[in-house]
């Protein structure tokens, strides 16, 4: 059903491809609820963009695929999906503005429906052509009419290409604002203050799940062999499923506790993480917290991806800090032993973990100040008109 919509009113199509896309997504629209109650939002995104009031057409969380070699076993499904969406953008109820946030080989499809149709193209969290396929920053160009950035370094790659793009800081300032952690957690669960607590951080992707997950397991049991008295917290992303951890983890033995509070509260009762390598290092970044990074996807599609990006590191913090502050386990690398032995030396050794903990807070220093999401929204009101 279209919604009913007075003279002011402006209808905008929004896509997020996954949960960091729904996060985004969730703070641009109540950013826009609270300045530019005018602009009406619909599409595709999760619970969160749902929650704060977008109508979803269908959740994100069909398009959520991470590898190359895995995107085949869903093309079906994509492509009745994005055929959906195609016939809304060249319809009646046809949007006065799309806006897309991130999730490039669905989006810029999208993009290219909309920019024939003739209706304004917003692009929130550029695609990242900085770490591979740079030539697609000139189609991103002729397909979109104005850039939203999130990373300072992205300004000079646009530049030379006509479009208009602009920094307008990171959203997950404005997130860490409105989620500052009250350090409450340890106290809920029953953990003491002095006791050590070890994070994993298994990201959001249910395909990303099946390379890592056994690999996250094993690497806990090794810790707790080492350290009968260490615990754990694992949060879980409104995309993935309680279940699924709880029967993983529910012969190990292991004390594990599996959390559904904000990622920041979580990081917050951390002494030591193991993450994936995506948003959520730079959630642990916010708060301090020291960490290890994981990154491990199908063997095919690591080989092709290898020839392809360009950039020494794959976690984001590392990448915006522009050297290896935290170390990265990549593919073969990323087995239990290299990876318990790493989170030791975190809880050990206290100068290493300072050092590392004085090195996240430049990175947060990098990202400069919260109000993204406010100025997104006003782009997005002057666009739609």
């Amino acid at each position: 059903m279209p919604e009913m919509m007075t003279e002011q009113q402006r209808r905008v199509m929004i896509v997020a491809g996954e949960s960091s896309g729904d996060l985004h997504g969730s703070h641009l629209l109540r950013a826009a609820a609270a300045h530019h109650p005018e602009l009406i939002f619909f599409g595709v995104g999760g619970e969160r963009m749902r929650a704060a009031g977008c109508r979803i057409v269908f959740p994100s969380d069909e398009l959520s695929v991470m590898g190359l070699v895995e995107v085949f076993g869903q093309l079906p499904r994509l492509i009745v999906r994005f055929r959906q969406l195609k016939k809304i953008l060249q319809g009646a109820e046809r949007p006065d503005l799309l806006v897309l946030i991130d999730f490039p080989d669905f989006n810029l499809r999208l993009a290219k429906v909309a920019r024939q149709a003739g209706i304004p193209v917003l692009y929130y969290i550029s695609p990242k052509v900085w770490a591979w396929r740079s030539g697609r920053a000139r189609v991103i160009a002729e397909r979109v009419d104005r850039l939203a950035l999130i990373f300072p370094f992205e300004t000079q790659i646009y530049a030379p290409l006509g479009v208009k793009a602009e920094y307008v800081g990171n959203p997950l300032l404005d997130e860490f604002v409105l989620n500052q952690p009250k350090g409450l957690l340890r106290n809920k669960l029953g953990i003491e203050a002095g006791e050590q607590v070890v994070g994993i951080f298994p990201g959001s992707r249910n395909s990303e799940l099946k390379y890592i997950l056994d690999t996250l397991v094993e690497t806990a049991e090794l810790l707790h062999r080492e350290r009968p008295d260490v615990k754990f917290l694992l949060p879980i992303a409104p995309s993935l499923s309680r279940d699924l951890f709880e029967q993983r983890f529910a012969d190990t033995g292991l004390p594990i506790f599996i959390v559904e509070e904000n990622i920041y509260e979580v990081a917050a009762a951390c002494s030591s993480a193991l993450t994936v390598s995506g948003t959520v290092t730079l959630q642990l970044a916010l708060v301090g917290t020291p960490m290890a990074i994981l990154y491990k996807v199908a063997p095919l599609s690591y080989a092709i991806g290898k020839r392809l990006i360009k950039i020494e590191y794959v976690g984001l913090t590392n990448i915006v800090a522009g050297r290896g502050i935290v170390r990265e386990f990549i593919q073969e690398a990323a087995e239990p032993t290299s990876m318990c032995h790493e989170i030791l030396r975190l809880l050990d050794d206290q100068d290493y973990a300072e050092t590392m903990c004085h090195e996240l807070a430049a990175v947060r220093q990098l990202l400069g100040e919260p109000g993204c999401s406010e100025r997104v929204a006003a782009i997005a009101a002057e666009m739609s008109v």
